[in-house]
């Protein structure tokens, strides 16, 4: 049950993997594990994402009671597709690695493959990025998590 509460925290958005793979080894599941674990359900929606979320949120947008939210997430991902595409110029794919890899609220697989869908960006470079950058924020949250036990013990 661990197990399967650990994939889930991970492909849930704004949570994603920054809250499962803490979660996971605070129960019990070893590093070794809980970090593919946790990698592998975050990409899980990623293309789904990339290819119908925004238009569903664009369908959604004017819509009486979801209306606002999709509003929210369409302008959440088009500010930061441009935020990034100024930032990164030509570098826009390992901008988008270092968006998703920095585990800070807001960032992380769902904004950032939104995002790149949101710029029409390619869609193997973006996951061969969104990919990177979930290693990366992996790596962090797991290196953070393992002192975090330490300091607990």
């Amino acid at each position: 049950m661990k197990y399967l509460l650990t994939a889930l925290i991970s492909m849930v958005p704004l949570i994603e993997l920054r809250g499962g793979v803490p979660f996971g080894i605070a129960n019990g599941i070893d590093w070794k594990a809980a970090l593919p674990l946790c990698m592998v359900a975050n990409m899980i929606p990623v293309p789904f994402i990339f290819f119908f979320a925004r238009k569903v949120l664009e369908w959604g947008a004017d819509k009486k009671y979801i209306g606002k939210f999709f509003t929210f997430c369409l302008e959440k991902g088009q500010h930061g597709g441009e935020k990034l595409k100024a930032k990164a110029g030509r570098g826009v794919y390992v901008a988008l690695l270092l968006f998703v890899g920095i585990p800070v609220p807001g960032t992380g697989a769902w904004t950032g493959t939104l995002a790149a869908s949101m710029l029409d960006l390619e869609f193997k470079k973006s996951i061969v990025a969104v990919v990177l950058g979930v290693l990366l924020a992996g790596i962090i949250m797991t290196v953070l998590s393992l002192i975090g036990v330490k300091a607990l013990t």
